[in-house]
């Protein structure tokens, strides 16, 4: 993520001045953003939601793959329920 604004703010910047490299300092000076919210972020684990929600995810991919990419969001839940795991076709639909 953290390369990514930094290409998006480079690629700005280039418009200004060409081929130089923006420093950190400078990115978070052009978007607005303070040094400590920025150092947080950079330093902030994943909640238990956001774990959650990847390891969902990363099932979804194995089951759908598994399948030759032909199941859906029912077929997808039913197969997540199995393993005893609760959530819902339209979680899984989202996520999809």
């Amino acid at each position: 993520m953290t390369e990514a604004i930094y290409l998006e703010v480079q690629n700005k910047c280039e418009k200004i001045k060409e081929k130089r490299r923006v420093s950190v300092s400078r990115m978070l000076c052009i978007l607005g953003v303070s040094r400590s919210g920025y150092n947080s972020w950079l330093h902030c684990l994943p909640s238990n939601q956001q774990k959650r929600k990847q390891s969902v995810k990363k099932k979804i991919k194995e089951i759908y793959d598994k399948s030759h990419q032909n199941y859906g969001a029912l077929k997808i839940t039913k197969e997540i329920q199995k393993t005893g795991e609760k959530i819902s076709e339209r979680t899984i639909g989202k996520y999809m």
